[in-house]
């Protein structure tokens, strides 16, 4: 029986893109299907998060995922540009957010054709592992999503045309998450147990084995 598991994802976060090698390692090693379902980043999902989390937060964060990256040996940098728009020195969020519109969007188009994995982690390793500067310019993601099986001109045309059907997925995906009884991401979710961050996938697996869980061949 092959098993299904939901993964909610944020192109922002660090920790999402840090999951996605044993999440690719998972799906490899045992009969199980990872649904990657993207959500918009905190930033954006709840208006005024950063103005009322301690100030602290942000920099652990840039400590936290720096060191995970190095025990991991994952190639890491932060995105540039930054896939939200935000002064990180007053922690204003800007109401225009043309970057994250567009990649959630269009995580949301391949989840429509059921590859959505697959191509997040063809697009987010452009944006984190430190080989490229200005993502969102010339043909970076383009290539990327082209390696992947992708056409990413017939992705972003799709999406213009119709922004609204992948708002929907979008917000589908947030009710779900919420459902989950976790906020965060990535957050993964097997038979309606969520299991948040990327250090918390042999802890899946270990809960998919005791149900029956079996490896691949």
């Amino acid at each position: 029986m092959t098993f299904s598991v939901d993964l909610f994802f944020s192109f922002r976060s660090p920790y999402s893109y840090l999951a996605l090698p044993k999440t690719l390692k998972l799906v490899a090693d045992y009969d199980v299907t990872v649904h990657l379902r993207p959500v918009y980043p905190l930033a954006v999902r709840v208006p005024g998060f950063f103005k009322r989390t301690n100030p602290k937060f942000a920099r652990y964060v840039v400590l936290d995922s720096s060191r995970v990256a190095k025990f991991e040996n994952i190639p890491f940098r932060f995105p540039r540009p930054d896939p939200i728009v935000q002064n990180m020195m007053t922690l204003e969020v800007a109401e225009h957010q043309p970057y994250i519109h567009r990649l959630t969007r269009l995580g949301a188009a391949a989840q429509s054709q059921g590859r959505a994995l697959v191509f997040v982690d063809a697009i987010s390793r452009v944006l984190w592992d430190g080989t490229v500067s200005g993502w969102n310019e010339g043909d970076h993601l383009a290539r990327a999503a082209a390696g992947a099986g992708f056409d990413l001109a017939a992705m972003d045309a799709a999406v213009t045309a119709d922004p609204e059907r992948y708002e929907r997925v979008i917000a589908e995906n947030e009710r779900d998450h919420a459902a989950s009884g976790h906020w965060g991401v990535p957050t993964f979710v097997f038979e309606n147990e969520p299991f948040f961050g990327q250090d918390r996938i042999d802890l899946l697996i270990w809960r998919m084995q005791r149900a029956g869980l079996t490896r691949r061949g």
